[in-house]
């Protein structure tokens, strides 16, 4: 069975791609300079086949990268093969090389299941804000700041001239917490009615009534691609994130999905419930 680029090579790939048009080089220009062919480069930048670390390594002197860039981009090179990614969150990676920004940039679908929070890609400034500062690690408003324009700049893709279908189911909790006071709850459920009206986002609500199911502990979300070896699934974890892509991990949270569409309130009801909560507020 063959086995698709792995997140760490998507990610390798795209930044290499990105520092080069920073720098002003075209393929050819910049592989003469390290040695390496254009044929090379560019399959270096599209994620195909293997990377040889040095190589990396000098690209990125030439691309005047970072020191924090380069190392990042040393370690993806050194790891690409290896599926899976558990991303921290003290990591010292630049912002610059978000993954979920990269993997955004070739989805056709996203599947989420949110039981603690209204998705990332559906939240309001003001309720995103809300989330940051309640993080048990204190964050300065610069660093809030910074983290909800990156959530910000993700939900572009939903503007896009044929954006990516959003399915979203949400645990009845996410909508009934209280986030950030009840003037921004309120403006956040408004929001994702708006949102579920769009002929490319799904919002179906889990209600209280459901009782246990096996993907209460966490809340995940499935990146599909055009083709399945692009697909990925996130799962949050306090501290970071994990990136999981072995078929057998990808099989087992796609069934958790469909079994948690079938036990969520349908897409009309789904909407009365939201819109009955913010009343309530």
């Amino acid at each position: 069975m063959a086995v698709g680029p792995t997140t760490r090579r998507r990610q390798l790939g795209a930044d290499l791609r990105r520092l080069r048009e920073r720098k002003g080089l075209t393929l050819e220009e910049a592989g003469g300079r390290v040695g390496i062919s254009k044929a090379t480069l560019s399959r270096y930048e599209t994620k195909e086949g293997s990377v040889k670390w040095p190589a990396v390594d000098a690209l990125c002197r030439e691309y005047d990268a970072s020191e924090a860039e380069r190392k990042a981009l040393v370690e993806l090179a050194k790891g690409a093969k290896i599926q899976g990614w558990w991303r921290s969150l003290a990591d010292p990676i630049p912002e610059s090389m978000n993954l979920m920004l990269t993997l955004e940039d070739e989805v056709v679908r996203e599947s989420h299941y949110a039981c603690m929070y209204v998705p990332g890609l559906l939240q309001t400034r003001a309720y995103a804000e809300a989330v940051h500062r309640a993080s048990e690690v204190p964050c300065t408003e610069h660093e809030v700041k910074h983290m909800v324009d990156i959530r910000m700049k993700r939900q572009e893709l939903l503007m896009r001239d044929d954006p990516p279908h959003i399915w979203a189911i949400v645990d009845e909790a996410a909508v009934r917490r209280t986030v950030g006071g009840r003037d921004t709850m309120r403006e956040q459920l408004r929001h994702l009615v708006e949102a579920a009206n769009s002929p490319h986002v799904t919002v179906q609500i889990l209600p209280f009534s459901s009782g246990a199911h096996d993907a209460a502990r966490t809340s995940f979300v499935i990146l599909s691609g055009a083709v399945p070896s692009l697909d990925v699934v996130y799962v949050d974890i306090l501290g970071g994130g994990l990136f999981m892509e072995k078929p057998q991990e990808l099989a087992r949270y796609k069934l958790a999905f469909e079994y948690l569409c079938a036990q969520a309130l349908d897409v009309e009801a789904s909407t009365a419930t939201i819109e009955r909560v913010r009343k309530e507020l």
